[in-house]
């Protein structure tokens, strides 16, 4: 590709660009920490992680039996916690 060719490319591709994103306002129009607080206040029933956590109706019996086996597992096979915190 010759330079004339190479240049009418670029101006062209930045013709397009220029054309298929809008112009971009660097400063905010709002300030979004009162947005944020207005969520977290619009349900108050969240419980905190670790409430959620520890509550039995959170998580069901399968998982917390998932986790003792796990745990067993690392215990009586020390050699694979190096594969288990790879796929973790």
């Amino acid at each position: 590709m010759n330079d004339q060719h190479r240049n009418d490319y670029e101006k062209e591709l930045a013709s397009l660009l220029r054309t298929s994103v809008g112009p971009v306002d660097p400063e905010l129009r709002r300030e979004l920490w009162p947005a944020m607080l207005r969520r977290l206040n619009e349900n108050p029933r969240a419980q905190p992680w670790i409430a959620a956590l520890l509550s039995s109706a959170a998580v069901p019996w399968f998982d917390w039996a998932m986790l003792v086996g796990l745990i067993a597992g690392m215990c009586l096979f020390p050699g694979s916690i190096p594969i288990w915190l790879y796929n973790f």
